[in-house]
């Protein structure tokens, strides 16, 4: 092995404070201080000679340099990771039980599952889902519904989609995606979005609504309309969906332009079923994925649970969203941030 190869725990600093784009955020999920995060980063970039982040006033970014390494990065550390937790795990005496909202599940997580066969063959799963699990967006994260999905053992992992981060209870709890959302519609309907004075059908999705002191907020179309001053005309026959799997299927269905999560529809726009008529620039929202580890979970299975665990973490900091084409007469394409 070459002697000129940085400590790995300098590597694993690094993706972790790169995915997170902060030393602090980084330094609490490592369980060391700042300090310890910023000198590991630094002997990465005095051995390397040149930065790997580009240290703004209140945030951080990768250089050139550092967005070249980062996905080499990951993938050593996630073949690394899969050695190791084969190594350790034969044949689980049970399936791993993964909870994740619907939305999440049907457009993220099942279309991943067979890279994760074929990485970890000797681990099973049990995937749960309902719509009762996306409780995030609309209560706070002591919701007892959740709580008890964590405390009571129903699952080893769960997946929530929330405004805030859940509590721990005595597990962990990571950050899992950050998602931003574009409007999407089918290719025969992208023509009418760009038409001026047409009067299109937005679709709603109601689970995307804030908690607050006053009772919950929508959020959706107003702040990104707000937000990119690209004023959109409903109709009094806008579509209001209940959940994000809905809002997916009505855009699939031509009923209407959907806002919704890139990640959730990377495989629609690769397709070209859906299409992104207004440019593939995204905006961030205001709800995060994050990914909660039960206690009894980690007791029960540990080597198992913790290879699912790792894997999920992978694969959402390679998961940025596509740079798709949009359609042909409409906005030149912007790259997605």
């Amino acid at each position: 092995m070459s002697r000129h190869l940085p400590p790995l725990a300098a590597l694993r600093t690094f993706a972790v404070a790169a995915r997170l784009l902060s030393f602090k955020l980084a330094a609490a999920e490592l369980n060391v201080t700042p300090g310890a995060v910023s000198q590991q980063i630094k002997s990465l970039e005095d051995q390397l000679g040149g930065p790997l982040f580009l240290r703004l006033t209140r945030a951080l970014g990768l250089t050139e340099r550092g967005a070249a390494l980062l996905p080499n990065v990951l993938q050593g550390l996630a073949l690394l990771d899969s050695a190791w937790r084969r190594a350790q795990v034969k044949s689980a005496s049970r399936p791993v039980v993964l909870a994740a909202p619907p939305a999440f599940a049907a457009h993220w997580l099942v279309p991943r599952l067979a890279a994760f066969h074929a990485q970890y063959p000797d681990i099973g799963l049990q995937l749960s889902s309902s719509s009762s699990m996306v409780v995030g967006a609309r209560e706070p994260p002591s919701h007892p519904l959740r709580s008890r999905q964590v405390r009571g053992g129903a699952a080893d992992l769960i997946i929530t989609f929330c405004a805030e981060a859940p509590p721990a209870d005595g597990g962990t709890v990571d950050l899992l995606l950050a998602p931003a959302y574009l409007p999407v519609c089918t290719p025969a309907l992208a023509p009418a979005v760009d038409a001026p004075g047409s009067l299109l059908r937005l679709i709603h999705d109601d689970t995307m609504r804030v908690p607050g002191p006053g009772g919950d907020t929508a959020w959706g179309w107003p702040q990104w309309q707000a937000a990119r001053a690209l004023p959109l005309r409903g109709t009094t026959a806008d579509l209001r969906v209940s959940n994000t799997v809905l809002a997916i299927e009505a855009a699939l269905a031509g009923q209407g332009v959907a806002l919704v999560a890139r990640e959730l529809v990377a495989r629609q726009l690769e397709s070209g079923t859906l299409v992104t008529p207004l440019g593939t620039a995204a905006m961030p929202g205001p709800f995060r994925y994050h990914l909660v580890c039960s206690p009894q979970g980690a007791d029960r299975a540990a080597p198992a649970v913790a290879a699912v665990r790792g894997w999920l973490l992978a694969q959402a900091a390679c998961s940025t969203g596509p740079v798709v084409p949009q359609h042909p007469k409409g906005r030149p394409p912007v790259r997605v941030p």
